[in-house]
This record gives C-alpha cells, sequence and structure tokens, in this order.
C-alpha cells in the first residue's frame, strides 16, 4: 500500500511539475515586459496572485484559515513554518493585499526562467558569502520602504524528516523586523508536506487537498521595543509551533 501512494505521489508531482512549466513559460515574456517598466514590479505581484490561483485551480488545491487574526498595516515581516514548496505559492492567493517580496537562497537563481522570476520579484541571500548578506539586508530595506512586506522561512530550509515539527529559527528575520522598527506577522501551515512533499523525496507524499493555514495575531513594534532578539524569536517559535502541537503531538511526545 505504502508503495502504492508513493507511486501516486511521484507521478503528482510529475503533474504538477508540468503544469507549473507550462505556466510559467506562458507568462515569461509578459513578467520580461513587465519588468522592464518601473512600476511593473507591482503589476507582477497581480500576475503571480493570478498564477497562484490557477495553480490552485489546475492542481485541486483548497485553503481553509483555521486562524485568520487581524493584520497589521504593512509593510511587515511574514514569517511562516517551512514543510513544502507549496507554501510559496498559496501564500499569494492568502495574502493577495499584503504586496511581498520573499528573502530565499540564492541558489534558485541557478535555475532556468524560475530563477529569473526571483531575480527581479525577490531577493536573494548568499549564505556562503558573508561579503553579499549585507547586500540582502540592504536590498530587504529597500523594499520595505517602497513599501513591500519580506517574506522569511526562519527555519532557513525544509525539515528533511518529522515533518512538520519545525527546526530551530535563525535570527535573521527578528533582526530585521527590530530594526526596521516593523511588525511580524506569524503563519502556520500545518499538513502542506502532506500535499506536496519535498521533490527530493521521490515517493514522499503528493495528492490534491485542502491546506490547513494559521494566520496569528502580529507581533507590535511597541512589543519588540522591549524585547531581546532572542525573546522576539522564542515568542514567534511557539506562536507558529501552538498549531502543530495541537495537530501532530505524538512528534514532541516520542523526544520526552
Amino acid at each position: 500500500m505504502r508503495n502504492f501512494f508513493g507511486l501516486f505521489g511521484l507521478i503528482w508531482k510529475l503533474y504538477m511539475a508540468t503544469v507549473y512549466a507550462i505556466f510559467a513559460l506562458l507568462f515569461y515574456p509578459l513578467f520580461l515586459l513587465l519588468l522592464l517598466n518601473p512600476n511593473g514590479k507591482k503589476i507582477s505581484f497581480k500576475l503571480f496572485i493570478f498564477w497562484g490561483w490557477l495553480m490552485r485551480i489546475f492542481c485541486f488545491y483548497g485553503v481553509r484559515v483555521m486562524e485568520k487574526a487581524t493584520l497589521p498595516e504593512g509593510p511587515y515581516i511574514i514569517v511562516a513554518n517551512h514543510t513544502s514548496y507549496l507554501d510559496i505559492f498559496l501564500l499569494y492567493s492568502i495574502l493577495p493585499k499584503s504586496p511581498f517580496v520573499f528573502l530565499g537562497k540564492s541558489e534558485i537563481l541557478k535555475y532556468p526562467i524560475l530563477g529569473t522570476y526571483f531575480k527581479h520579484m525577490n531577493i536573494p541571500v548568499y549564505r556562503q558569502n558573508k561579503n553579499k548578506a549585507g547586500q540582502a539586508y540592504s536590498m530587504a530595506n529597500k523594499a520595505v520602504v517602497e513599501g513591500w512586506s519580506i517574506v522569511i522561512f526562519p527555519e532557513g530550509t525544509i525539515p528533511d524528516h518529522q515533518c512538520p515539527k519545525m527546526l530551530p529559527f535563525k535570527d535573521g528575520a527578528f533582526k530585521m523586523a527590530k530594526t526596521m522598527g516593523i511588525p511580524i506577522l506569524p503563519l502556520t501551515f500545518t499538513n502542506n508536506y502532506k500535499l506536496f512533499s519535498d521533490p527530493t523525496d521521490i515517493l514522499g507524499p503528493a495528492r490534491p487537498g485542502i491546506s490547513r493555514v494559521y494566520i496569528h495575531p502580529y507581533f507590535t513594534v511597541e512589543e519588540m521595543q522591549n524585547m531581546e532578539i532572542s525573546e522576539i524569536r522564542q515568542a514567534c517559535f511557539d506562536r507558529i509551533n501552538a498549531p502543530i502541537l495541537r495537530e501532530y503531538p505524538h512528534l514532541f511526545e516520542e523526544n520526552k
């Protein structure tokens, strides 16, 4: 039975890759034209929302918002746990009124077509090059000044086992929020890893279904003023982790 579901998951991943590639190629010329215009980036974000909806429709993904707190006035830092590439596409339709850019690993720039999208719409982080680390911060600061929110997955990667149990958070997102004086909005995805697991896990789970997301109360600038970076990081971790604790208590009981 496990091999059967694994084979179905592989077929589903290939189907999703095909759908993604078709839309990437169709939208590519339009994106290039838009990005030649100084105001084209804002329009491109709306096109990404449309693309995100097309992926949801053609791949049969719904979203159930289990908790929806009030959103802060933008711009702000959006932090979420990361267990699936599905997290990225779903965000566009979850927060369509909050224009954002992703701050992500520079390795994405090596991918054909996708690298072009990422270079012009998001902020690469060169994790192995400390000299370029400051460049990412400068680009993020410029984006915030222009009114863009920043999406950061503070785990830094997708966990390779015990999903959706989170890895420890890195400090970057919380230092950035405190230094720039902007709020932090925490989100939790609890089952995306079941809907589309890491493509390198060949027989890992993948199927259509309903994604469960929690939009938590945000951390205000005033709240964070009197907190250390480590305190902000832990408070944010606990808020994002709460739904995971409720839905998957066995992951935490195993380590007691």
